[in-house]
């Protein structure tokens, strides 16, 4: 009988401990690289081929490819190949290409899903960087996973904070990146 009590009391005493220590804050770590990057996107709208970085593929069946849908562009498939800067100017030389999808998802406010590569073939950086991630647009930043990477980037993991850095109408933005990785190679 001293022994059912004993162990009960052990038992009971363990529980204890594992709950104090398990529930408190997780730790705080810091990024082994911040990285900061644009990249501009140009939409084609059926008259803007020459300078056009991404094209609708798919649309509802009331929207056509070379205007988005209404309302908050639902059902839009975007596919694109945009350059990648250093600094906020479209001219500035590419240190890269951001190449991936984007899908309107949200019918009641613009909102958007993710997923692409940064292609990096540069004197700094080789390699790619893969995102993946909601983008509720309205939000002023927006956190989207960085879920690997090949090269210099070999198994990346981190977060991506987007903002709308300039956008005119449908027809151009370019969003500002501010990359923390936690797990670098």
């Amino acid at each position: 009988m001293a022994d059912k009590t004993h162990t009960r009391a052990l038992f009971l005493c363990l529980l204890i401990c594992i709950s104090t220590t398990s529930g408190g804050k997780p730790r705080s770590r810091r990024p082994c690289k911040e990285l900061v990057f644009y990249f501009h996107d140009v939409l084609y709208l059926g008259y803007n081929y020459k300078n056009a970085t991404a094209v609708i593929v798919g649309s509802p069946n009331w929207g056509n490819k070379t205007a988005m849908a209404k309302p908050f562009n639902f059902g839009d498939l975007v596919v694109f190949d945009d350059p990648i800067t250093l600094d906020n100017n479209l001219h500035s030389p590419p240190v890269g290409r951001a190449q991936g999808m984007y899908l309107y998802d949200q019918w009641s406010t613009y909102g958007a899903w993710l997923g692409f590569s940064f292609l990096f073939n540069s004197t700094d950086y080789v390699g790619t960087l893969n995102f993946a991630g909601a983008d509720p647009l309205m939000n002023k930043t927006r956190d989207i996973s960085v879920i690997g990477g090949t090269g210099d980037f070999f198994m990346a993991r981190g977060v991506a904070t987007v903002s709308t850095d300039a956008f005119e109408g449908d027809v151009y933005f370019r969003l500002r990146v501010d990359i923390r990785l936690y797990e670098c190679w």
